[in-house]
């Protein structure tokens, strides 16, 4: 039989939710969206790892701030590989 007021509370995970959303930043920002989301995994990596002593997650915050330099890489192959043919065409019309 409990008590009344007794805590029964699950224990919180000690996971460093900034290095979680930067992981996740990097990983979708591999596929779409990388020039927007390669400086925010990067940002949010960084401050996750610096919360990392008390919080946890500096291996996810470090895989973060790489996906995010990796976006930003993909970007400027991306954009050297449209420079080098020519640049953007809209062929709008009939």
């Amino acid at each position: 039989m409990t008590s009344y007021g007794s805590s029964s509370a699950a224990p919180r995970s000690r996971t460093n939710g900034l290095a979680v959303a930067s992981l996740v930043c990097g990983i979708i920002g591999l596929f779409v969206f990388n020039v927007i989301l390669g400086p925010v995994a990067i940002v949010l990596g960084a401050v996750g790892m610096r919360q990392a002593p008390a919080k946890g997650g500096a291996g996810m915050a470090k895989a973060g701030v790489v996906l995010g330099i990796l976006d930003l890489v993909i970007f400027g192959v991306l954009l050297a590989v449209t420079a080098a043919n020519g640049g953007f065409s809209w062929y709008v019309g009939g």
